[in-house]
């Protein structure tokens, strides 16, 4: 490989640290467990890390937590665009490795949202402030799930999208959940528990919106050379897209229409692949409505038929495409930004790390060979879309 060759970019360690309801942890403290624990399931050492990804954390992440986790990287990101995050710093990561900008990229996260709440540290309702354009919006208590209810809304007038489908989608991912020994919420439920439930903003009642929950997880890449070193196969990463939409929702061109409709085409162009050929996707899912527009928009079917695609099992385990197969962020786990989870476990699916009842069978009866990470921030603001595949 000469010096100024493009190199190929693999995730090498994932790995969660403690999440669910964790009481008597600092959010560092969470970072520094799960990127102890990715290094451990890497293999390698510390001392490869030349590059840190992190935000959500302190006045000056990353450079606090590459303080606390005693690194001193050369690399570094700090974007923040909400759930997508961590696919848009995995895309930076990977070209940055690519051009020989860094060698190891760690990313880390952690996430006492769940704690703070229960000790009165932070209100359950996040303002994202008042300032700039979010000011014309503020005085009406526009809050995040209202948007997203409000856009629910809009597909179901358009498309004929019903409530039932939006709880199947919910009932779907509670049944991925059952055999993660991690997941918050594991007990089945019904369609009928989803529409029965406390109206949060209409028409979402409360299993229609994602748990809270404390927890992290890290994420480490390294150039190619390394993985003969890795104690894990290599998961490539083969291509990436990310893009923006609106700030607030009067610029909001279609209400179902999100920004991974243009992360996706480019993350599938880029690694040569279409989405039939994707086995298993990871989708963010702070609201049923979210994996069911991220559905059409990454070309699993097409616009205004998510509803009837999502039907019959198939985002189960054992279904046609297996969508968020920890329990997502409506069962398992929901920290706050969770774009990194959704990395973290597409990478153990492709290993076939999973529990027993919980892995994914590609279509040659091994693990898969394909996944996809789909990140959205906001609301439908920003998406990150990462194509992943294994030798």
């Amino acid at each position: 490989m000469s010096p100024g060759s493009t190199r190929k970019v693999a995730v090498v360690g994932v790995a969660l640290s403690d999440c669910g309801r964790i009481d008597h942890a600092t959010s560092f403290a969470l970072h520094a467990q799960a990127a102890r624990r990715a290094l451990a399931d890497s293999g390698l050492g510390k001392g490869l890390v030349d590059g840190l990804a992190s935000a959500g954390v302190g006045t000056l992440a990353p450079i606090e937590i590459a303080d606390y986790l005693g690194l001193r990287p050369t690399w570094v990101d700090s974007t923040t665009v909400g759930g997508s995050t961590w696919e848009v710093m995995a895309a930076h990561a990977a070209d940055a490795i690519a051009a020989r900008h860094a060698n190891a990229v760690l990313l880390v996260y952690g996430s006492t949202a769940r704690a703070d709440l229960k000790a009165g540290r932070r209100t359950a309702t996040l303002s994202l402030g008042a300032h700039g354009p979010a000011q014309f919006e503020a005085p009406y208590g526009h809050t995040l799930v209202a948007k997203y209810a409000m856009a629910a809304r809009r597909h179901m007038h358009q498309y004929g999208t019903t409530l039932e489908q939006f709880a199947d989608i919910a009932v779907q991912t509670r049944a991925n959940a059952l055999h993660n020994p991690h997941a918050m919420y594991r007990a089945p439920i019904t369609v009928d528990d989803v529409l029965g439930g406390p109206v949060i903003a209409d028409p979402f009642t409360k299993l229609h919106c994602c748990v809270r929950s404390d927890g992290g997880c890290a994420v480490l890449l390294a150039g190619e050379e390394y993985v003969a070193d890795a104690v894990k196969p290599p998961v490539w990463v083969l291509g990436s897209g990310t893009a923006v939409s609106h700030a607030t929702m009067s610029e909001w061109e279609d209400f179902t229409v999100s920004p991974a409709a243009v992360s996706g085409a480019r993350a599938f162009r880029r690694a040569g692949v279409t989405p039939q050929d994707i086995e298993v996707a990871e989708l963010y899912d702070a609201f049923t409505y979210m994996p069911l527009v991220a559905l059409e928009d990454l070309g699993f079917c097409a616009k205004g038929e998510g509803g009837a695609f999502v039907a019959d099992g198939r985002l189960t385990i054992g279904g046609e495409l297996p969508v968020n197969t920890d329990g997502g962020g409506l069962s398992a786990c929901h920290p706050g930004m969770r774009g990194l989870f959704l990395l973290v476990e597409a990478v153990r699916q492709l290993r076939g790390e999973a529990e027993e009842g919980r892995q994914v069978r590609g279509r040659d009866g091994g693990p898969p060979r394909l996944a996809l990470a789909s990140g959205t921030g906001g609301w439908f603001c920003s998406s990150g879309t990462l194509v992943l595949g294994r030798d």
